[in-house]
């Protein structure tokens, strides 16, 4: 399959990974090398690593590997459903920006800008409006659901797994002071309670280019698939 504007996919690690977002060769030259330095500090032995990187390299900060959290396989489970073309659905406007429109032929959606009679209504905000409207259409089920900016939409789309939604993944990393460490530790309840594959952070950082970065790497996971680069089994984490 050839990327939307790129090289085709495979080859090795770094190389095909740039194909994700570079198309010049200088550009290229760049990624590649900002990525194996991220790989001497992160050393990718476990599928979750290539999470671990990611993270590291969308906020230049070697420390947010350990405040990475997953649970559930998330890699093969949102490799997964990039292939099944599952919707990506995020929370604002600027994580849906973020996510790459190569390698994958999932819609990409944004949750804001729904729900406004509802927040009206009830004085919720506009994100956790949003969120509740959209799952109320069966959006959320089997999509790669995705918060970078709002606790209160994380908080929201937790209330919708435990009432029974069930997402493919979900990617949670609103950043801030109030309520965004409590959102995503009940994410982080709630997925482990009904076994949602789920990727957050601990602490008060986060945010958009978290968010969305992580979800390139989840599109990068099933590129890798589907050039024959690794398999779903091999994204799965070993049983300690």
């Amino acid at each position: 399959m050839t990327t939307d504007g790129g090289a085709e996919g495979g080859g090795n690690g770094t190389a095909a990974y740039t194909d994700l977002g570079a198309t010049t060769a200088d550009a290229m030259e760049i990624a590649e090398t900002s990525m194996d330095r991220v790989h001497e500090l992160v050393p990718q032995e476990t599928p979750t690593d290539r999470l671990r990187a990611k993270a590291v390299h969308a906020t230049g900060d070697p420390e947010f590997a350990h405040l990475m959290r997953f649970a559930n396989d998330p890699v093969a489970a949102g490799a997964e459903a990039v292939l099944d073309e599952r919707p990506i659905v995020t929370d604002i406007t600027m994580v849906k920006s973020g996510v790459t429109g190569r390698g994958h032929d999932c819609e990409v959606r944004k949750a804001i800008g729904n729900g406004a009679e509802l927040a009206a209504e009830t004085g919720m905000t506009r994100t956790a409006a949003s969120v509740l409207e959209l799952d109320e259409r069966g959006v959320y089920d089997g999509a790669i659901a995705v918060v970078g900016n709002a606790p209160t939409a994380a908080l929201a789309l937790a209330d919708c797994v435990e009432q029974g939604t069930r997402p493919a993944v979900v990617v949670a990393t609103p950043v801030g002071f109030v309520k965004a460490a409590q959102s995503r530790e009940r994410v982080r309840e709630v997925a482990a309670a009904h076994g949602v594959p789920a990727v957050t952070n601990v602490g008060r950082r986060g945010g958009s280019g978290v968010a969305a970065g992580l979800t390139n790497e989840l599109v990068h996971a099933a590129s890798d698939v589907r050039n024959g680069e690794t398999t779903l089994d091999a994204l799965r984490e070993e049983e300690s």
